[in-house]
């Protein structure tokens, strides 16, 4: 079952992105930002009472205005209350209720989907003001103020109380694999050549595959989840295709569910921005993944060259494994899935204490922890706490002092004496206080 989708909605200058970032804690599951005015929906992941979510915030819609921007504004304000379960619709207690307030809530009426009317800027907590608002007709005003913390509580327990019941799910047994990529690299073709059968719709106009689609299928014996994904592309270009737009919460979800991610790059062009931040996406997600390079019978680069690229471009994945494979004509696609199992028992491994701090002893012998102030740093032992991706705890004296070089140097060592190619690793360093 996908997580809801919590759409905040409202004028401009409201504190709808005060609000979002309240409820996010940190703006790191964002997809994209401009500076300075929030045109394009932003995402993230967020949980309440042990309900996970996704909060979109939309851009301020203003009536009757000059703004250039407005038209774009609301198609994404359309697309994101089409693909809701609730709307928070957020207004200003200080202002009260405007002609603008009374439009965007004869539009989000028409949605017919649960409305939460938020009152912010209540500071003084005075909600005498709030009666005002039932003039709206959406129900409720709840008073908060977003600067103080006040009153969001409660309004994200209304909100969840509106959210579908929770489906058991029934664990897909077998790897679940996930495609991504930007549009037209070739991702249906290779579920198509993977599965020996024409499963999912292909087409040379970018953006055919709009759902994510999931076939189970069996590989020597052996059971996996294959799940094609619509092609992730720069916000920018997602503005004017609203369709695409929710696409990209959909892959989003899909990295996140996966146990190994496929990612797409097209051999016949430029390694893009693009291909860099989708790799940093399944990076950041903690998934093992394989870079497939799909037309590679188009190229006529070098291999090694094209990995020097590579190795450039995704310094902060240095532990990536690369594949070239031809969707057309079937070339290395034999490799994909003995691939597959390798990484995903990578990031499945798990290393005793023993050898852990065997390793680390070596390691610290080899380059001593770092010293500042004449303080000297004193890493004492290791341990695995999980695997999935792999994690390791490091107890020391003065965690401060393990500067991000000398934490490179130990992942370096770690990767050098265990095979964890194709998956991020985590080190975590504490002190003897630290629980």
């Amino acid at each position: 079952m996908s997580k809801p989708v919590v759409a905040v909605v409202g004028r401009a200058n409201v504190g709808k992105s005060t609000f979002f970032n309240k409820i996010c804690g940190k703006r790191l599951s964002i997809v994209d930002d401009v500076a300075g005015v929030t045109r394009d929906r932003l995402y993230a992941d967020a949980e309440w009472c042990g309900r996970k979510f996704t909060i979109v915030d939309t851009g301020g819609v203003e009536f009757k205005t000059d703004d250039v921007f407005q038209d774009e504004i609301k198609e994404q304000v359309d697309l994101a209350l089409e693909n809701a379960n609730v709307i928070v619709f957020l207004v200003d207690g200080k202002a009260g209720v405007t002609l603008q307030d009374m439009e965007v809530a004869k539009m989000i009426r028409k949605k017919r989907l649960p409305i939460v009317l938020v009152v912010n800027k209540l500071d003084n907590f005075d909600i005498s003001s709030i009666y005002d608002f039932y003039t709206l007709g959406v129900g409720d005003p709840m008073p908060i103020s977003c600067t103080q913390g006040k009153g969001i509580g409660d309004v994200l327990d209304k909100v969840v109380s509106y959210f579908p019941k929770e489906e058991k799910n029934e664990e897909l047994e077998g790897v679940k694999i996930t495609l991504v990529g930007r549009p037209n690299v070739g991702k249906s073709s290779l579920v198509n050549r993977l599965l020996g059968k024409k499963r999912v719709v292909v087409s040379d106009i970018e953006g055919t595959t709009r759902d994510a689609v999931t076939v189970p299928f069996r590989c020597n014996k052996k059971d996996y989840y294959l799940i094609d994904t619509a092609g992730l592309r720069r916000q920018r270009g997602v503005e004017k295709e609203s369709v695409e737009g929710y696409s990209v919460l959909r892959s989003m979800n899909a990295i996140e569910s996966a146990d190994v991610v496929l990612v797409v790059f097209d051999a016949s062009k430029e390694i893009a921005e693009q291909d860099v931040r989708i790799a940093g996406y399944v990076h950041e997600a903690g998934k093992p993944s394989i870079i497939l390079v799909n037309k590679w019978d188009l190229k006529t680069m070098d291999k090694n060259k094209y990995i020097e690229n590579l190795k450039q471009k995704l310094a902060f994945m240095s532990y990536f494994v690369v594949l070239f494979v031809s969707a057309l004509t079937g070339k290395g696609l034999s490799e994909i899935m003995e691939a597959v199992d390798k990484v995903f028992e990578n990031s499945s491994r798990r290393i005793t204490t023993g050898v852990l701090n065997d390793i680390l002893q070596d390691a610290i012998l080899n380059f001593e922890p770092p010293a500042k102030n004449g303080k000297k740093a004193k890493i004492m032992f290791a341990t695995q706490v999980s695997t999935n991706p792999p994690k390791f705890v490091f107890f020391c004296k003065d965690p401060t002092l393990i500067n991000f070089s000398y934490q490179r140097y130990l992942e370096n060592r770690l990767r050098e004496k265990v095979d964890f190619s194709g998956t991020p690793i985590e080190l975590v360093f504490k002190g003897k206080e630290d629980e």
